[in-house]
């Protein structure tokens, strides 16, 4: 994969997609064009209730906790199996639904659950990932105020993880960087890197997006020294990365960038 921004394509051309039947190509690049087009930004509804949200939900089992760096890579990464499913484009059942949700303010809500609680959450519609030690599911996004019972009882945040993230550099591919200087509960950064999961393909072609997708959206979650950390500032600004500004609703200060997502060649 290389950074550069996607372009307009008329259909698939490359041999990975030759297998490919139109109705298949037509319903990912819709859900494709949705990341790409999103801007973001826009008012709060006046009621509360109205509020669009994705929920996530991280199984964090009392006696085998996952790691911290797996738990953010399989909430990162069901995020954006989510949004560019099948289900998510075309005539998808989730299609009006994150059309919604990408065409207001963006919001994601964190939670954790064990045992019954995790096998309730897998009821309700939305993927589940497996990575490493963790597994997180990302639900398809509605009214905070329609949240279904078996969601809305789980607890927000609360929870910690061991285990740090690594500093190094992959070798190539989708890599999310954390703000080293942004202390952030299990909860706030699974939001964030989620949704820098999601602005990652605004870094790649349609072809690049289906291959990942294909290849089960893999990525890295590290977090940036402070070098590493101002060169990848400058990338975002002249357009070689993506940053996630953060609207301030919980934890830290508005227009703080929490996470970056660079896309490199392999």
């Amino acid at each position: 994969m290389t950074g550069r921004s996607p372009h307009p394509i008329d259909g698939f051309s490359g041999a990975a997609d030759a297998d490919l039947d139109t109705d298949a190509q037509r319903t990912f690049e819709d859900a494709y064009r949705r990341l790409v087009a999103y801007r973001g930004g826009g008012g709060d509804p006046a009621d509360p209730g109205d509020v669009l949200a994705m929920q996530m939900v991280i199984r964090i089992e009392k006696s085998q906790p996952p790691a911290r760096a797996d738990a953010l890579t399989a909430a990162a990464r069901a995020v954006a199996l989510l949004c560019l499913d099948d289900r998510a484009g075309g005539a998808g059942p989730w299609v009006s639904d994150l059309d919604a949700w990408c065409g207001a303010r963006i919001r994601k809500i964190a939670r954790r659950a064990r045992g019954a609680q995790w096998a309730a959450a897998q009821e309700v519609w939305g993927l589940t990932v497996d990575t490493g030690s963790a597994q997180a599911r990302a639900l398809v996004p509605g009214r905070v105020g329609d949240v279904d019972r078996r969601i809305a009882r789980l607890q927000i945040g609360g929870t910690d993880l061991d285990g740090s993230l690594s500093t190094q550099a992959p070798d190539g591919g989708v890599c999310l960087w954390v703000n080293p200087d942004l202390p952030m509960t299990v909860g706030k950064a699974a939001a964030q890197v989620g949704h820098a999961s999601m602005l990652a393909v605004k870094s790649m072609t349609l072809e690049q997006a289906w291959e990942w997708r294909s290849a089960g959206c893999p990525l890295v979650v590290r977090e940036a020294s402070g070098p590493r950390w101002v060169d990848l500032v400058k990338a975002d600004a002249r357009g070689a990365a993506i940053a996630v500004r953060d609207a301030g609703f919980t934890e830290i200060a508005p227009g703080s960038v929490t996470v970056i997502a660079e896309v490199t060649d392999r």
